[in-house]
């Protein structure tokens, strides 16, 4: 039988992206791709303010001015307003501020640093691996 994970550091990946706030769309494009992730946390003067994801990147970034693109940095697209919860926040704790703020990410925090970070796919798998979109979250990553 499975063990049953209920608190977010049984499912978060660990060892987020952070990058600085200075750092370029580019420079978050090729993390994303090294790692094969759609998302980094920004961090500013060391402290976290903020998330990229990939469809940030195209549409803040890319869409946005084209020609200004190559000068962008992750302070200039990232999303600010950003929630975060501690490891040992529940599953449903994670669920409903997903839901509310209309989020599908979220940063584990521990003493002020990221250590994690929990995905809606995350939270499905963990809660029924035979749903349809714990199913498509668990499935290999398309190259």
């Amino acid at each position: 039988m499975e063990e049953k994970r209920t608190t977010l550091g049984d499912v978060m990946t660990l060892e987020p992206i952070v990058l600085d706030a200075q750092a370029t769309i580019a420079d978050a494009a090729r993390a994303m791709r090294a790692r094969n992730v759609g998302d980094v946390l920004v961090r500013r003067d060391g402290r976290l303010c903020g998330i990229v994801t990939d469809r940030d990147l195209v549409v803040r970034g890319l869409a946005q001015d084209p020609k200004q693109a190559s000068s962008k940095t992750l302070g200039d697209i990232c999303s600010r307003e950003l929630a975060w919860l501690p490891p040992g926040a529940g599953i449903d704790e994670a669920i409903q501020l997903m839901g509310q703020k209309a989020i599908r990410r979220i940063p584990i925090v521990e003493n002020h640093q990221p250590v994690g970070i929990v995905s809606i796919g995350d939270l499905a798998q963990a809660r029924d691996r035979e749903s349809a979109l714990g199913r498509i979250s668990a499935a290999a990553p398309q190259r």
